[in-house]
């Protein structure tokens, strides 16, 4: 009998995973380790930046929430992210459902696919005044105006996602129901709405991500209004004469809470249906 050998180790690839591991848990150090510091503490050198706080304080926190006046920041961040993902899991997964079921054999869904797919080519950047100006006109210059941009900003990725995951969804499920006497509305809403819940979760979690830590948009539509996002109030930490790193840093974490919550409660479905979704 052959004797099996020690598994050799593959150092291109566990080197790649340890960059990609510093890459992402300095940062995260920094902030949590600048967001306890008192400004006090803040040197110029590397090593005095790096080293742990003296003294562990909240304070920080307490008056980061002070200068963003962070309940009503974090009220009007929830519910422009939790109306946007709720309804672009039910506008865009019918939109995607109606697609998938129909390009393959009409030239007009084929056309209607290419053409919501292409606007994730366009940038915001040459979208941003003549939709400034369109909003302002309509009266939507408010959240409900940014929670409709958002529906059509995220529609293209999303249409993808959903349209790429149903052609892995047989048939045979619709044939089945449409003989047991149910309308195809009925068939979608029971049969195909809750079998796309991996799809589901990737679309609300990427969603949620892009809306919760957007800043542009906000800017450009809400300014002057008085209702601030989170990343929108917190632009007050920085002014023409600096930045306020230890209450910003601490900001940034309280931001961060919700989002990440909310991604470890859907993170199980995500991989499932990311790789349904772009595997025809």
């Amino acid at each position: 009998m052959k004797k099996v050998g020690k598994e050799r180790i593959n150092w291109p690839v566990t080197i790649l995973l340890i960059a990609g591991l510093i890459t992402v848990v300095f940062p995260l150090y920094m902030t949590v380790v600048i967001a306890l510091k008192k400004p006090s503490e803040m040197t110029n050198d590397v090593a005095g930046i790096l080293s742990l706080p003296k003294h562990f304080s909240l304070s920080n926190f307490t008056e980061a929430m002070k200068v963003t006046d962070f309940w009503n920041s974090l009220g009007n961040s929830l519910l422009i992210t939790v109306v946007t993902v709720v309804l672009a899991m039910l506008i865009h997964s019918l939109l995607g459902y109606a697609i998938a079921r129909n390009k393959a054999h009409s030239k007009f869904y084929k056309f209607i696919y290419f053409y919501v797919v292409s606007g994730m080519f366009v940038p915001f950047a040459i979208l941003m005044m003549p939709v400034v100006k369109q909003t302002a006109q309509m009266g939507l210059a408010n959240r409900a105006g940014v929670i409709i941009l958002y529906l059509v900003f995220y529609m293209p990725m999303n249409v993808l996602l959903y349209s790429g995951y149903l052609t892995n969804i047989p048939r045979a499920l619709e044939e089945a129901a449409c003989v047991d006497g149910a309308s195809t509305w009925t068939t979608y809403w029971k049969i195909i709405f809750p079998i796309m819940k991996p799809m589901h979760a990737t679309v609300a979690v990427l969603t949620a991500l892009g809306t919760w830590n957007d800043v542009m948009t906000p800017l450009v539509i809400m300014s002057g209004t008085g209702k601030n996002t989170l990343p929108l109030a917190q632009l007050n930490f920085q002014t023409q004469f600096g930045t306020n790193y230890n209450l910003a840093f601490a900001s940034y974490l309280l931001a961060l809470l919700p989002i990440l919550i909310f991604y470890l409660i859907c993170q199980k479905h995500i991989l499932n249906g990311v790789v349904n979704g772009a595997v025809k």
